[in-house]
């Protein structure tokens, strides 16, 4: 997670000093992004809440996104990280939501990804998507990658 750190601070730093607040809505990832942000001094300041949406389970329970609202959608796309991010920012009141799902590995999701496989989204002054292949099987390697990508997408967002 050292490697997240710097990110984060960059993050932090303009989050306050906008006075604006960030939701996080992550599921390959496991927490690391999460822990990033809330490892920064201050995190309070900006760092409303979030979860891991790593199941349908949770999906329902944490963000309240039912099944009807999938229609023509699956997971692991960057429509569904857009509807993580902008459920999470209108659930949480936050001024910036990111959001993250993918295949970490070592094997591919159950909707044909390939390990290495994720998507992430920011929802906020705008809106942003992006996609990242690997191309590895390391589990522990994605999460990392996974976690950098997606703030490099939020710290993208807000400059």
């Amino acid at each position: 997670m050292l490697d997240l750190l710097p990110r984060a601070a960059a993050i932090a730093d303009r989050l306050k000093q906008r006075g604006e607040t960030i939701a996080i809505a992550e599921s390959s990832t496991g927490g690391l992004i999460s822990a990033a942000l809330l490892a920064v001094p201050g995190a309070s300041a900006y760092f409303i809440g979030g979860g891991v949406i790593y199941t349908q389970q949770a999906r329902r329970a944490l963000l309240d996104i039912q099944d009807d609202a999938l229609i023509g959608m699956r997971a692991s796309t960057e429509a569904y990280a857009l509807l993580l991010a902008r459920t999470a920012q209108q659930r949480f009141g936050s001024t910036w939501a990111l959001s993250e799902t993918g295949a970490t590995g070592p094997t591919g999701n159950r909707y044909g990804d390939a390990a290495g496989h994720s998507c992430c989204a920011v929802v906020g002054m705008g809106e942003r998507a992006a996609t990242l292949e690997t191309g590895k099987a390391d589990r522990v390697a994605n999460m990392r990658e996974f976690a950098a990508a997606a703030l490099d997408l939020l710290g993208e967002s807000l400059r």
